[in-house]
């Protein structure tokens, strides 16, 4: 008994000590434990401070693991119970929703990835200031090459799935989601699922993927892979939804400028405009308007400013039925400023009436104010009435908007807003009589939008057969007056399935012209969107920058109208006779209205076939093709020099050569290649260069690829290693040269003729240094030429850009190098390693042994052996060093019969004989006469010694008794032959 009143006494101590734990005081809280093999689970009761009190709820058996409330409903957990959400608060029932980005929501992480294929991979801080940043409504991705992910781990009790609305505009940047379980295993794999699609300009896009009952970790990474000075417009993500979470505990008040005034909400509603609202609000406050104001979807309301010059624009009136018009101002709406304030400016008094600009070519006003456009087979220049075309000639179908007093119907303009609405309603664009400009929008980061939608094209009846690529074109003239950073965006629809951009210019520019060329007949949407600043504001200091339009024209558009009529060809001269096609490489001959073929080795540019000058010259060393379509090269050259005739043979170079330049590094370290493909001779008999733009995973089989066609095409390449791809990637593929270069305009041709020569597909093939104004640069190269003359080939790309106004040239220079294999090497300048020293013109070398002249004759000789055996070798060997490659072969050895003594030998071996034989006869014979002589004189001596006397002087008289065979022998007083030869013979 004692030790039990203890134990009570010690209880009740703790419980002084330890008060109950009460559930209305939010001492504890509910939760459930994780599902066991059953799919069953407990409740639980968790303290919100552990050990400051006692007393919980006992453990009680939960809800089915995939129980979960309806939209508009929370768990209620102490009664296990679906509940309606509270007026001011909102629920998805069994999903979450993230809408709100004034900060990164908890659970969310952004993970930046270190680029270790840098040259600085000690330096692990290049990327630390990367990371994804909350914007109010959305949130948005880094702007550099750095790989940023955006991670949030959830644990969904039932199969579900995750949406969200993007914003991907740029190509620069490699946008993928993708879904890992907590193992770090990745999920899906579809890559229609992990990489996203672009989106155009001011357009949300919405991706949903389903998600399995597990952990799913999901990943939102982007990868820049701008290699220029350009800074890559971010990705945008918003209105996050995940399903299949099973419950939730409790509703979600609506967030500032939000509200939901009855209970059971599965969704808040923006306050009205001059309306205002606080967190988890049911209904939203009006403001006192006299002095205050808010727009759609405000928190609280801001003072009305003095109205001043960036609170109103002008616009041009409607033509009234006096056929006049005038400036007029009107506010901005809504309008916020007060124009009673101090230092407020009033509305400026509305412009003088003037007359109406006439109407576009191709309408008529008729008296009427309004412009009407002309009947099919007639056409007008907007001056004078619609008149029917004569014969022989058609309607030049197409748009040529000049005059802007009214927006024509097949155009429209609109705003928008990624973080607002306060512009929707919003005209972008406003008519402005000779001209049409960026209206004032909402704010200075508004898209102000221009759209004109085109149902087809179609050629005109004379040129329907013809096999050329074009089908239409758009032209426009444009300028923008700009102080911030300010872009003009020229973007294109095809059939409805993605909005691309064409081309795009930053800050201010002059006045200039810009050509769209279409190869392919489907409805097309053009689309100009003009940002003064990409830089969110709540102050609008750019009110004055704007883009201005003065003409567009689109020629072929089916539903276009005629400013004048052309010439056709007709099938006779008689009256009536209707226009008819013209053969493929035919032209119209001005005389007869006939089709005529152009000449030999000369093509038809585009579908301007009138008149004999439509037949334009191929270029040097180039061909036309049956159709006169184009001009191609056979890989075959022919260069003549005074002494000889060089002949070429570059068919080993006609298949595509590559070459990739680099590693190249960004400000960040991003390591990235640049790769060339050169397809030399074309596309005749020969498959075009192809550079891709893969942004898929390329382990998968369904992948696809946007691809680029062109004689020489570039993209860039990022190595896998480091980037977390699986395989090396592909962007940003251009073409340098979808062209051959001709020689440039004629003399004695027209205006349009110069215009058809400058488009021409004509090719260059020349040992000249220059073409048609574009130079070679041999000197670029560190190798020096051979003595035999480098052959250049000039190609151009006529697609004008915002850096090269008059498209891209490229040369390759082929130099003769035996050493090289017969597809040889190819390089670029060693001091401009990227192919280009000004982006806008890219050479190449490409030395090979296929690059010499084909052998001759001239570029060997023979050499003679000797007689052996009876037979004579003759061999022929190349000239060194061997400046010559394929052509004619070395001729086979040459062996003829040949004796070991010839006859100029033998004659020459008697001669020698017979004189030999001659001398020798002739000294024995003088040696006998000396002998005898000899003889003669000793006796002399002997008998005047034996007589102790002088000798008495010779006599050449004959003693007496010497006989008759001496007798002529003392005649002979001079030194005799023999005495010479005896003289010779002892020298």
């Amino acid at each position: 008994f004692a030790y039990c009143k203890t134990i009570e006494r010690e209880r009740a101590r703790e419980i002084i000590k330890f008060p109950v734990c009460l559930h209305l005081q939010g001492d504890y809280y509910f939760e459930y434990t994780e599902c066991d093999s059953t799919g069953s689970r407990w409740r639980v009761a968790i303290p919100q401070r552990p050990g400051e009190c006692t007393g919980l709820p006992d453990p009680v058996q939960g809800t089915e693991c995939t129980f979960s409330c309806a939209a508009g409903q929370f768990l209620e957990m102490t009664a296990q119970e679906c509940r309606p959400c509270a007026a001011g608060s909102y629920s998805l029932g069994s999903g979450i929703r993230f809408d709100e980005w004034d900060d990164i929501p908890p659970g969310f992480s952004s993970l930046a990835t270190y680029l270790d294929n840098s040259p600085h991979e000690q330096d692990g801080s290049a990327c630390n200031g990367s990371s994804w940043t909350a914007q109010g409504s959305y949130v948005e991705s880094n702007r550099d090459e750095c790989s940023v992910a955006l991670v949030y781990a959830v644990h969904l009790k039932k199969q579900g799935f995750v949406s969200f609305d993007y914003q991907y505009v740029d190509n620069n940047v490699f946008f993928e989601f993708f879904i890992q379980n907590d193992q770090c295993q990745e999920m899906e794999k579809t890559g229609d699922k992990k990489w996203m699609k672009l989106t155009g300009n001011g357009e949300w896009g919405n991706h949903k993927v389903s998600l399995q009952s597990s952990t799913n970790v999901l990943y939102w990474r982007t990868t820049g892979v701008a290699v220029g000075a350009k800074v890559v417009k971010p990705v945008l993500l918003k209105n996050i939804q995940i399903e299949g979470v099973a419950y939730m505990s409790e509703c979600l008040p609506c967030k500032p400028g939000m509200f939901s005034n009855a209970p059971g909400s599965s969704s808040c509603e923006p306050c009205p405009r001059n309306t205002y609202s606080g967190r988890g609000a049911s209904s939203c406050t009006p403001c006192n308007i006299s002095s205050h104001y808010a727009l759609e979807g405000a928190s609280t309301c801001k003072t009305r400013p003095a109205c001043s010059q960036k609170d109103y624009f002008q616009i041009h009136s409607v033509c009234d039925e006096e056929g006049k018009t005038q400036i007029l101002y009107k506010w901005i709406e809504p309008k916020i400023c007060l124009e009673e304030s101090p230092g407020a400016v009033a509305l400026p008094p509305s412009g003088k009436r003037e007359p109406c600009p006439p109407c576009n070519p191709g309408f008529y006003n008729n008296n009427t104010p309004t412009c009407l456009p002309c009947p099919q087979g007639t056409y007008s220049d907007g001056l004078k009435e619609c008149q029917p075309c004569p014969a022989g000639t058609e309607p030049a179908l197409g748009y040529e908007y000049m005059w802007w007093n009214v927006l024509p119907a097949n155009m429209k303009s609109s705003c928008f807003n990624v973080a607002n609405t306060k512009c929707d309603d919003m005209n972008g664009w406003e008519v402005a009589g000779d001209h049409i400009r960026s209206g004032a929008g909402g704010s200075d980061n508004d898209y102000l939008i221009l759209n004109l939608k085109v149902p087809g094209f179609r050629l005109p009846t004379s040129v329907s057969g013809t096999s050329g690529t074009e089908v239409g074109r758009i032209t426009f003239v444009f300028e923008t007056i700009c102080s911030a950073d300010c872009e003009l965006y020229f973007m294109m629809d095809t059939d409805r399935r993605s909005t691309s951009v064409v081309e795009s210019w930053e800050g201010r520019r002059e006045k200039q012209s810009y050509m769209h060329i279409m190869t392919k007949n489907a409805s097309v949407s053009y689309t100009w969107a003009f940002q003064r600043t990409n830089q969110a504001k709540d102050v609008r200091r750019y009110v004055n920058d704007m883009a201005k339009i003065y003409s567009i024209t689109v020629m072929n558009a089916v539903d276009g109208r005629a400013a004048a009529c052309h010439p056709c060809a007709v099938e006779s001269q008689g009256p009536g006779s209707a226009c008819v096609p013209c053969p493929a490489g035919h032209y119209i001959d001005e005389k007869s209205s006939r089709c005529q073929e152009c000449p030999p080795n000369t093509f038809l540019s585009g579908h301007h076939i009138y008149g004999r000058a439509a037949c334009q010259h191929c270029g040097p060393g180039s061909h036309s093709d049956q159709e006169h379509r184009l001009c191609f090269s056979d890989c075959l050259f022919t260069h003549a020099e005074p002494n000889q005739t060089l002949q070429y043979d570059f068919s080993p170079l006609g298949s595509i050569g590559s070459i990739m330049n680099g590693p190249s590094f960004t400000s960040k370290g991003t390591k990235y290649y640049h790769l060339f493909n050169i397809s030399l001779c074309g596309q005749e008999g020969h498959g075009p260069a192809v550079c891709t733009d893969n942004v898929t995973d390329l382990s998968d089989k369904d992948a696809t690829a946007t691809a680029v066609e062109a004689f020489i095409c570039q993209s860039t390449i990022i190595p896998s290693e480091g980037r977390g791809f699986k395989a090396a990637l592909s962007s940003q593929p251009i073409s340098l040269a979808d062209s051959f270069l001709g020689e440039g305009a004629k003399e004695g041709m027209n205006e349009g003729a110069c215009e058809r020569s400058e488009r021409a597909s004509e090719k260059g093939a020349t040992v000249e240094k220059s073409l048609s104004g574009v130079i070679a640069r041999p000197e670029l190269f560190r190798n020096p030429p051979t003595s035999v003359p480098d052959v250049s080939f000039f190609y151009r790309s006529l697609q004008a850009t915002a850096s090269c106004e008059k498209g891209r040239n490229t040369v390759v220079t082929l130099r003769c190098n035996p050493e090289q294999g017969a597809k040889g090497e190819i390089s670029v300048p060693r001091e401009c390693p990227a192919g280009t020293c000004d982006g806008c013109t890219f050479y190449f070398l490409w030395e090979s042994s296929s690059a010499c002249p084909l052998c001759t004759e001239a570029d060997y000789h023979h050499v003679e052996g000797v007689c052996r055996a009876g037979v004579q070798d003759t061999v022929y060997v190349w000239s060194e060093p061997r400046l010559c490659s394929g052509g004619l072969s070395l001729p086979v050895k040459r062996s003829v019969p040949c004796e070991a003594f010839g006859l100029w030998l033998k004659v020459g071996a008697s001669l020698g004989a017979f004189c030999a034989i001659l001398l020798l006869s002739l000294t024995y014979y003088f040696w006998k006469k000396n002998k005898k002589l000899e003889f003669k004189y000793s006796k002399l001596v002997i008998s005047a010694n034996k007589e102790a006397e002088l000798p008495a002087a010779d006599s050449c008289a004959i003693m007496e008794g010497e006989g008759e065979e001496m007798e002529d022998e003392v005649l002979y007083t001079k030194p005799s032959l023999l005495a010479k030869l005896k003289a010779i013979a002892k020298k």
